[in-house]
């Protein structure tokens, strides 16, 4: 009945990070130089190319955009950091914050 409605997007498996050996999960807040349409576009398509950042989303408030990375400990994270984030375009700012556990994790959308 879902997926005649065409409210099924895909199906996917949930993978236990901690087994996968990532340990950190850090929470990105980055602003831009500018909300230009051309920068946000730059800036949108360059995420889409590096795999370590999980989930990117545009933003109201004080960051532009919100983008996930799982990491295996810090180091890694520096290395993502360095290697990833410092290389998008337009970055005026980042603030990360490490996840120290999970309340709630993202299970799906509730279906009523």
């Amino acid at each position: 009945m879902l997926e005649e409605a065409g409210i099924i997007d895909g199906y996917a498996a949930r993978l236990d990070r901690h087994a996968l050996g990532l340990e950190a999960d850090v929470f990105v807040e980055i602003s831009l130089t500018s909300q230009s349409q051309e920068t946000l576009n730059q800036f949108e398509k360059a995420v889409m190319c590096y795999d370590e950042i999980l989930e990117c989303h545009l933003t109201s408030g004080n960051a532009d955009y919100i983008v996930r990375v799982a990491a295996r400990n810090v180091p890694d994270y520096d290395r993502i950091h360095r290697n990833c984030l410092t290389k998008l375009p337009h970055v005026a700012s980042m603030r990360s914050t490490f996840a120290l556990r999970a309340i709630k994790p993202w299970k799906g959308y509730p279906v009523q």
